[in-house]
């Protein structure tokens, strides 16, 4: 999630109407993952169907895979897979929804693919809750189109996905006590989730949750990258294709391709994390870019604060864990410190954990030990903390 936008500044914005087409992901030839033709008519978090799959080296766990109603950024019905994975021999264990990094355009990138496949970068951290005997649920929240750096529309697949999950009688988890976890791209998810639940799903009870490398404010980071050659541009293109996906009348940014970018779009539409990391290390926009209209639209901007959970002005009614690096160049403090602020202001039961460190990765890893403990303090019922 490091530079999830530069792409939609570099790109650039002119106003003009879209002529060249968003372009999706190779659809999953597995009929499991094709929405019914009467989706519309379910409610979010609704089931469409399940199945029992082999969790292959997971051992221990017995798995499924729900398929699920969910709601798109326009408010349209669409709908989301999650995979569940059961400690094996425990009864009614507590449930925990981890929003995995998947920072992808292809299908086969998300988890319900990429657990199995070898793509999912940290699929061995998010087995730690199974060693705890806690079940996970590991959601596709990017939904059908893989629209990478939609923040909202991932806040509400994986509401969606938890609801689903309690539904299905075969898992006995209608009665568990839930968290949500993630970091970076999934902890934007989780974050926007946690956020989103007092208003989307009111009807969903959560126990805890636990976020860090939370990219709060798309719009600067967007503002703080530009035409030089990137590391992690790769990345950055994706998540300019990913909300195209997601808003093609708002941000036609295929539009503002030449043909340098045209052609990398096509190369890059089904690609995972590391494809997009090797191949678009060291381009840059200025190679793909019909033009230099760095942010004139204010459509732009507009989809970027809406996406940008500094902008969202509700507040999360569960306990919440956040943790992020103070040095972090890849996903800023300052805005998950107002965000946390806010939250303590109103009320909200916060607790914010600075650490004095740069690397975005580094951070993950130190902070999800306590993050980790504070979710099994929850599922105690120990009184919550605070850093307000």
């Amino acid at each position: 999630m490091a530079v999830l936008i530069s792409s939609i500044v570099s790109l650039g914005l002119l106003g003009l109407p879209a002529q060249a087409d968003p372009l999706y992901p190779t659809p999953d030839p597995d009929l499991f993952y094709s929405a019914p033709a009467d989706l519309g008519a379910l409610q979010p978090g609704d089931v469409v169907r399940t199945r029992k799959i082999d969790t292959g080296l997971y051992v221990g766990t017995e798995g499924w895979q729900v398929a699920y109603r969910s709601t798109n950024s326009q408010g349209n019905p669409v709908m989301g897979v999650t995979t569940v994975l059961l400690p094996a021999g425990v009864k009614n264990p507590p449930l925990v929804s981890y929003q995995a990094l998947i920072n992808s355009l292809g299908t086969q990138c998300n988890p319900s693919r990429s657990l199995f496949n070898g793509e999912l970068q940290d699929a061995v951290g998010a087995m730690l809750p199974i060693g705890r005997g806690w079940a996970i649920s590991l959601p596709d929240y990017l939904g059908p189109t893989a629209a990478y750096g939609a923040a909202r529309l991932s806040g509400m697949m994986t509401l969606d996905s938890v609801k689903a999950v309690q539904k299905v009688a075969d898992l006995g988890l209608a009665n568990s006590p839930v968290a949500i976890a993630g970091y970076s791209g999934g902890g934007m998810a989780t974050a926007w989730a946690a956020a989103l639940q007092p208003t989307y799903a009111p009807d969903l009870k959560l126990t805890a949750a636990v976020a860090g490398g939370i990219p709060a404010d798309m719009e600067e980071m967007a503002l703080a990258l530009g035409f030089d050659p990137h590391p992690g541009f790769g990345l950055a293109f994706a998540a300019a294709m990913g909300l195209e996906r997601e808003y093609p009348n708002r941000l036609p940014i295929s539009d503002q391709l030449n043909q340098n970018g045209l052609w990398f779009r096509e190369f890059t539409h089904d690609a995972c994390r590391r494809f997009l990391l090797f191949h678009g290390a060291f381009r840059s926009a200025e190679q793909m870019a019909a033009s230099k209209s760095l942010m004139d639209s204010p459509e732009a901007r507009a989809v970027l604060r809406e996406n940008s959970l500094r902008y969202f002005p509700g507040v999360p009614a569960v306990p919440t864990f956040i943790w992020q690096g103070r040095f972090d160049t890849l996903t800023f403090f300052n805005p998950v410190a107002e965000v946390a602020d806010r939250y303590c202001k109103a009320g909200a039961p916060i607790d914010f954990h600075p650490y004095e460190i740069a690397e975005h990765m580094t951070t993950a890893v130190a902070g999800f030990a306590d993050a980790w403990n504070y979710v099994e303090a929850r599922f105690r019922g120990d009184p919550v903390p605070t850093s307000c």
